[in-house]
């Protein structure tokens, strides 16, 4: 079967360090990025960016790599063509504001600050402009956090973990991650498979490539899903949550070298 698709996530797997898709993880000028888009191309394979990013964030990144689909917001809309599809339920902008202001207007992120005192914080200044989902940083139980949304009568919402980040806070022991409220029914995996459906994409023909658990879960909506290396090595939650899934591979390689080798490897093994 021949390879259709790859779904890849920006920060920590694309992008290395500063967030360039020229820089490895160490910070090394870097082209295997540049060497893994070519090799999509080359084959006629498309590469669909999802990411936890604002909309014009990831536009601008997928104009630049020459591709016209990309998933944002942690998979609350994608794109195809200039073509947006909203994946956030019944909860959508209207007369009441943005998605973000509705959920804002609720107190929900005051809660969750509340309840998280000192871990849990807007992950300024990333935070702005926003028009789907709420983005925070720090350390805390998703289970718990979506636990006081139901209790609270907020549940149809949910607070997902999108990965380990650079950012330090003082009340945090190791890396911080980042973490998006959104409509309970929003996720990565979602987006990709509706995304896959419109392109008619056998999910058998496609593969996804990240560094998080929330980007894990896409593997139910792929065929074969790759785990760059560096995301098990930052986060015990994610080294723990593989053992659940056949279908997952973690890479040799680190950022956009664990990329490169996602997509050769497939390649030549579809050849």
């Amino acid at each position: 079967m021949a390879l259709r698709c790859v779904y890849v996530d920006l920060d920590g797997t694309l992008l290395g360090r500063g967030s360039s898709l020229f820089r490895d993880a160490d910070g090394g000028f870097s082209l295997a990025q540049a060497r893994g888009l070519e090799a999509c191309e080359r084959a006629g394979v498309e590469v669909v960016i999802m990411s936890g990013r604002r909309e014009p964030q990831v536009h601008e990144c997928a104009r630049l790599m020459g591709q016209t689909s990309y998933i944002y917001e942690a998979g609350c809309a994608f794109a195809i063509d200039g073509e947006t599809t909203l994946m956030t339920g019944d909860l959508v902008p209207n007369e009441d504001g943005t998605v973000y202001e509705q959920i804002e207007s609720r107190g929900i992120p005051k809660l969750l600050f509340e309840r998280f005192e000192g871990r849990l914080e807007y992950h300024s200044p990333w935070h702005t402009g926003r028009i789907l989902s709420h983005l925070f940083r720090g350390k805390v139980d998703v289970g718990e956090a979506n636990e006081l949304l139901g209790a609270e009568g907020h549940g149809d919402l949910r607070l997902l973990d999108n990965g380990a980040i650079g950012r330090e806070m003082p009340a945090i022991d190791g890396p911080t991650h980042a973490y998006h409220l959104v409509p309970k029914m929003v996720s990565k995996a979602n987006a990709v498979a509706a995304h896959a459906r419109a392109r008619g994409y056998d999910p058998a023909d496609c593969i996804g490539v990240g560094d998080s658990v929330e980007d894990l879960e896409v593997a139910v909506a792929v065929g074969r899903f790759f785990v760059v290396a560096n995301g098990p090595e930052r986060d015990p939650g994610l080294r723990a949550a593989l053992a659940a899934w056949d279908n997952v591979t973690i890479t040799e390689g680190r950022n956009g070298d664990g990329f490169y080798e996602a997509v050769v490897s497939t390649l030549v093994e579809r050849r």
